[in-house]
Order: structure tokens, then sequence, then C-alpha cells
């Protein structure tokens, strides 16, 4: 398992609308192709920032993955809806230690 930590600055004051756009429409798209594993927001580091963590069985499954939510006309509708709120857009992969719960 493999855990992608995919992080969204937006413009200031306009986390809340993000995240109501993202859940509503964008949402259910995005699942049918990763695991949500949870979605946050900062309060402290980088500021107005949103961070998801999605779960993938390996690199060749986010692979797979990713290029189908990038084909899927749904998708494709929704990403301009999302665009004009970010500034910023940052992805690390997280692989867990034999020990962590997540493993």
């Amino acid at each position: 398992m493999i855990y992608e930590h995919r992080v969204y600055q937006v413009t200031a004051g306009r986390a809340g609308e993000f995240l109501k756009i993202y859940e509503a429409e964008g949402l259910a798209i995005i699942t049918r192709y990763a695991k949500l594993v949870g979605c946050w927001t900062t309060e402290s580091g980088v500021l107005n920032s949103v961070v998801f963590i999605w779960a993938y069985e390996d690199f060749g499954h986010r692979t797979a993955q990713r290029a189908k939510l990038g084909a899927d006309p749904e998708w494709q509708a929704f990403v301009p809806k999302i665009l004009p709120f970010l500034v910023h857009q940052e992805s690390r992969f997280l692989l867990p230690a034999a020990f962590s719960p997540l493993s």
C-alpha cells in the first residue's frame, strides 16, 4: 500500500468554497479511482491549504488509476471548476513502515 499526500494551496479565504465544490461535484468521481483516507485544512505551516491522503495498492495501481481518472469525461468537466481556487499544488508519496497501523 502507498499513500499520496496531496496538498492544494487555495486563494486566501476560499478553502470553504473549494471544499464545498470538491465534496459536491468531485469527490464521487475521484473515489471511483482512489480510496480517500482523509481530508484536512491547515491551521499552521502553509495556510489556506487543503490536504488529502489517497491510498493505492502500489505505484503501478496509482499510475493506472490516475490515467483512468484523467480520461473520465466527468472529471475533465469538473477540473476547470476548481482551477481558479488553486495557488499551488504538491504531491508526496508515503510508504508505511512495517509497524504503521495503515500498512
